[in-house]
C-alpha cells in the first residue's frame, strides 16, 4: 500500500501562494484519482480538490476554493501538487492528500466518502501576517 507524503507547507502573508506537494511511495497512477483535503483546528476535514491520475486528467473543485487552487500532476516525478492562492488566515489549516476512487464533481460533494488507504501526516500552513 502506497505511503502518502505531503510537504510544501509554511508561513505565508495573506495574499500570498504556496505550492503543496504529494507523493507516495507507488505510483500515483496505482490510484484512479488523487485527492487533496484540509483540516482547520477544531473544524472536520474537507475536500478541496481532486484529479483523475488514471483516465483524463480531469480536476474538479470545492466551491470554497474554486479559482485559488490549482491541483496538477507530474506524472515524470509521481507527485500531485495544490497551489494556493490569495491566502487568507481562513485557509489556516493542515493540509491533506489521498488516493481516491472515484473523482468527479459529484463526488466532491462529500470527498471524504471515495478516500481509500491511509492518511498522511499532512502538511501545516499557517496564513498569518
Amino acid at each position: 500500500q502506497s505511503q502518502i507524503v505531503e510537504s510544501g507547507g509554511g508561513l505565508v502573508q495573506p495574499g500570498g501562494s504556496l505550492r503543496l506537494s504529494c507523493s507516495g511511495s507507488g505510483s500515483t497512477s496505482d490510484y484512479a484519482a488523487i485527492g487533496w483535503f484540509r483540516q482547520a483546528p477544531g473544524k472536520e476535514r474537507k475536500g478541496l480538490s481532486c484529479i483523475n491520475v488514471r483516465s483524463d486528467g480531469s480536476t474538479y473543485y470545492a466551491d470554497s476554493v474554486s479559482g485559488r487552487v490549482t491541483i496538477s500532476t507530474d506524472g515524470a516525478s509521481n507527485r500531485v501538487y495544490l497551489e494556493l492562492s490569495s491566502l487568507e488566515p481562513a485557509d489556516t489549516a493542515v493540509y491533506y492528500c489521498a488516493a481516491l476512487g472515484y473523482c468527479s464533481r459529484l463526488a466532491m460533494r462529500n470527498l471524504l466518502e471515495w478516500v481509500v488507504g491511509s492518511w498522511g501526516q499532512g502538511t501545516q500552513v499557517t496564513v498569518s501576517s
